[in-house]
C-alpha cells in the first residue's frame, strides 16, 4: 500500500511541482485555500486543511512564509503519529521556531529547495536542511524524499543571513533592473544594440519577474536583507559621487579591491567564459 503525501498550498507553483514529483511514488492529497485554482491532475482534493492531513504520512507545506507558523500550529496536533511535517519556506527563523514546538508524536523536517518550479527533477539541485530536533534523523528523512538532491545543513539564523544574499540581493537588484528596462520606449532598438552582458542580465531579471508577486515579497521581506541593501545603496552612491567629482582613482581602487576578493574565491576569468557560453546558447534559440 502506497504511503500518502499531503501537499498544502497545492495549487501554487511549488505546490504543483511537489504534487507532480510525489505522484509516481505516493498517494497525493492536495489542499489550497484558494479553491478557484485547479489542482494537478490525479491529485485528490482535500475538503479542508485538517481533512487533507489526517491520514498523511508526509505533510509538505508549500505555503507563504508569513502564514506557515500558524498553519503548523493548526495541523500539528491533528497529524498521525509518526508522520513527517515538512516545511519548504524561504525564511527559516520563525518557521523553525514553530516546528520546534510541534508534538513529539510527529517529526519536523525543515528544508529549503534551492530551485524553482521549472526544475525537471532534483538531480544536481541543492536543498538546504535546517536542524530542528535531531539533525541526522531529519536529514535522512529529507534525503529519502529527495534522494537525488545535494544537501547542505545550516542553522536557521545562518540560513536567513545567507539567503538574504543568495535570493534577497539578487531579487532586489533584478526587480529594480527589470522595472527600469520595462519602461524603455524603444525596446527593439535596445535589443538590437545589446551585447552579451545586457542580454544575460535581462534574461535573468525577466525570469525572476515570472515569479508570483507574493513569492517576491516573501524573498525581499527577509529582515537580514535590510543591512545588505543599505550597503548596496551606499556603494552605488559612493561610486556615482566619485565619478561626478572626477575621482577616478577612488573608482579604480574600489574595483581593484573587489577584483582581488573575487580572485581569492575562484577568479573572474572562468566566469567570463561561462558568460560567453551562456550568450552563445541563448543566440542559438
Amino acid at each position: 500500500m502506497k504511503k500518502r503525501v499531503a501537499v498544502i498550498g497545492a495549487a501554487g507553483q511549488m505546490g504543483t511541482w511537489m504534487c507532480r514529483y510525489f505522484a509516481p511514488r505516493f498517494e497525493v492529497t492536495g489542499y489550497d485555500e484558494d479553491e478557484s485554482r485547479p489542482l494537478p491532475r490525479g491529485v485528490e482534493k482535500g475538503t479542508s486543511l485538517v481533512a487533507a492531513i489526517l491520514k498523511a504520512d508526509y505533510v509538505i507545506l508549500c505555503t507563504p512564509t508569513r502564514k506557515t507558523p500558524e498553519i503548523i500550529r493548526l495541523i500539528a496536533k491533528e497529524m498521525m503519529r509518526g508522520a513527517l511535517l515538512v516545511d519548504i519556506s524561504s525564511q527559516k527563523l520563525k518557521t523553525a521556531a514553530s516546528l520546534s514546538r510541534v508534538p513529539a508524536k510527529i517529526s519536523p523536517v525543515c528544508i529549503h529547495p534551492m530551485f524553482g518550479p521549472g526544475a525537471k527533477g532534483t538531480k544536481g539541485q541543492n536543498i538546504i536542511s535546517v536542524p530542528i530536533r535531531d539533525a541526522k534523523k531529519e536529514l535522512a528523512a529529507a534525503k529519502s524524499l529527495f534522494p537525488e538532491a545535494t544537501f547542505v545543513t545550516i542553522d536557521s539564523t545562518e540560513h536567513d543571513k545567507r539567503i538574504a544574499v543568495i535570493l534577497g540581493l539578487t531579487h532586489l537588484v533584478n526587480i529594480a533592473f527589470a522595472s527600469i528596462v520595462s519602461k524603455d520606449e524603444k525596446p527593439s532598438l535596445t535589443h538590437k544594440m545589446s551585447g552579451s552582458t545586457f542580454r544575460i542580465q535581462k534574461a535573468l531579471s525577466d525570469s525572476i519577474m515570472s515569479e508570483t508577486p507574493e513569492l517576491i515579497d516573501t524573498i525581499i521581506s527577509n529582515p537580514q536583507l535590510r543591512r545588505i541593501a543599505e550597503e548596496l545603496w551606499k556603494d552605488i552612491g559612493r561610486l556615482l559621487t566619485a565619478v561626478q567629482e572626477n575621482k577616478s582613482e577612488e573608482v579604480t581602487d574600489y574595483v581593484k579591491a573587489c577584483q582581488a576578493r573575487i580572485e581569492a574565491n575562484g577568479g573572474t576569468a572562468e566566469s567570463y567564459k561561462k558568460m560567453i557560453a551562456m550568450s552563445r546558447a541563448m543566440d542559438k534559440k
